[in-house]
């Protein structure tokens, strides 16, 4: 996912949150020649294919203005799914209480991932208990960040 103040991330949030949707977050990526720019968004009253589409029409506008993105890349407007991805931090602070899995981007305590219940967050950090431990993890360390479904 693209932090949270990356130009991808402002760009898309100024387009998705004025037509009443949340933006959930951003990726981007390349395989070898090909390129995809990644938006998951979210609603209360879930997503639908129409959402998707109104979404990309607004969204494939401004980014034709803007042009942030060198090259050619294909624009997908999905849904987070039931694992969704954590960015910012009203995210966390939203699901305390929930299962997380934490990518780290560099290790900390000698550990890389965590996961364990969601306990905490504050503006700098996120609190999450792993096996009876309570871990604190400034924002920026986390690489990657979802929900966790116990089926």
């Amino acid at each position: 996912m693209q932090p949270a103040d990356s130009t991808l991330t402002r760009l898309a949030r100024r387009v998705v949150e004025p037509m009443g949707y949340e933006l959930v977050g951003v990726e981007f990526f390349q395989h070898g020649t090909n390129a995809t720019l990644r938006v998951y968004i979210d609603h209360p009253d879930g997503i639908t294919l129409d959402d998707c589409t109104s979404v990309s029409h607004q969204l494939s506008g401004v980014l034709d203005v803007e042009d942030p993105l060198p090259g050619q890349y294909d624009l997908e407007i999905s849904s987070p799914g039931v694992e969704r991805p954590l960015v910012f931090p009203e995210h966390y602070a939203r699901f305390v209480g929930e299962r997380v899995k934490i990518r780290l981007a560099e290790k900390l305590r000698g550990r890389r991932r965590l996961q364990g219940l969601l306990v905490g967050c504050d503006d700098e950090q996120v609190s999450i208990e792993v096996e009876g431990e309570v871990w604190q993890v400034p924002f920026g360390v986390i690489e990657s960040s979802r929900l966790v479904v116990d089926w």
